[in-house]
């Protein structure tokens, strides 16, 4: 092989394994959203989702795994005593002439004692404890429970696709995507037409001290959010907009000093020649900004578009500052008050609403890349 092609080789399965590594996240996103709650965290990891079934009294019962024995022992009804009529597992250890030895509360303390049992079903070393899986309904009922060889559980692969109707069920989630969309919508054709006005003053119009305020406003990247946060709260609580939505678009509708770098220099790549035969045509600034730059510019428009877009659908810090009302929770904000109201996190619907998150974005750009792709290469290049 040739040495020119054999390093390309190389490059390209490099990037190849880097890639797949990039993606393995999504991917187990993808693969815990159409898994069962109790498949989400098992060790060592499940990346195929699968049901299992049991016969039981002629009929195939589908059944969620549960602990392993490591000993003997025995399937009981208790007969007297506190727990009568509970139903249990008691290692052979603890079983003596028909009876079962028993931790019970008794007033204020905690008692060993041995009570009468009726036993239904002795249990070997290595059976696995196999728990019936009730439809939505009846979860509150007692599931049925036994012990089981390995060998009697049959194993299918099967996908959860109603985990993601479950999450309109029990998160708000339309409302949640409805405030993002209309956060995104916003701040995109704000800060999409203001930057790029701005940034024709900066290209393509000499004016006293333009330089000058170019380097203030590119100076204004280096301030971070935490300087400006408390200060911007005090003023959007003056205006009354804690708890609404304008804290979150309206900042950008002047602007953002990247945007109008990127701007700046994509327009300072269209020749001049023609912004000059349109002011000999009787052309205004304004005219030439939008009926020659912006039509030219659209590669470059939709890199800002899409940044911003980005930014804001993924926005927490945000939200979580200025958002105190739950009808005005965007996506981020609302998936994590989600997973912190509950005790045990549901992991399978916390991971469908990921994906549903993830995937308007892959798709968006799975359409627009060519577009993006252009006005990054062309940004930055002279004329």
């Amino acid at each position: 092989m040739p040495q020119g092609k054999g390093m390309r080789f190389v490059t390209y399965l490099a990037l190849t394994a880097f890639s797949v590594v990039f993606a393995l996240p999504f991917a187990w996103v993808m693969v815990t959203s159409l898994k069962p709650v109790e498949q989400t965290m098992t060790m060592p990891p499940t990346w195929i989702p699968k049901t299992y079934y049991i016969e039981s009294a002629g009929k195939k019962l589908e059944v969620k795994k549960g602990i392993v024995t490591h000993e003997a022992g025995a399937i009981l009804t208790v007969e007297e005593g506190p727990k009568k009529g509970e139903r249990l597992f008691v290692p052979n250890s603890q079983l003596r002439d028909g009876k079962a030895l028993l931790q019970v509360q008794i007033a204020d303390k905690v008692v060993q004692d041995y009570y009468p049992v009726d036993i239904e079903k002795e249990v070997q070393p290595g059976w696995v404890q196999v728990i019936e899986k009730l439809p939505a309904q009846y979860e509150k009922t007692e599931p049925y429970w036994t012990f089981v060889p390995p060998e009697e559980i049959v194993e299918k692969v099967k996908f959860w696709i109603r985990n993601y109707l479950d999450v309109f069920v029990k998160i708000p989630f339309l409302n949640y995507a409805k405030n993002t969309l209309i956060v995104c919508l916003l701040g995109v054709i704000g800060t999409t037409f203001t930057s790029a006005l701005v940034a024709y003053g900066f290209a393509r119009i000499r004016w006293k001290g333009r330089d000058f305020i170019f380097t203030l406003t590119l100076s204004s990247m280096m301030i971070p959010f935490a300087v400006v946060m408390v200060p911007l709260y005090g003023v959007f609580k003056a205006f009354g907009w804690i708890g609404t939505l304008q804290p979150l678009w309206f900042p950008y509708v002047f602007g953002t000093a990247f945007n109008i770098f990127l701007l700046k220099q994509f327009f300072m790549t269209i020749p001049r020649d023609l912004t000059d035969a349109a002011r000999v045509d009787g052309c205004n600034e304004f005219e030439i900004f939008w009926r020659i730059i912006l039509p030219l510019s659209k590669p470059v428009l939709t890199v800002v578009a899409l940044f911003h877009f980005l930014y804001a659908w993924n926005d927490f810090m945000g939200p979580l500052i200025f958002l105190t009302n739950k009808d005005t929770y965007t996506l981020s904000l609302g998936l994590q008050v989600f997973q912190s109201q509950h005790g045990g996190t549901e992991w399978h619907l916390l991971m469908a609403a990921s994906a549903m998150v993830i995937l308007p974005i892959l798709v968006m750009f799975f359409f627009a890349q060519k577009t993006f792709i252009q006005g990054v290469a062309l940004t930055g290049l002279k004329e």
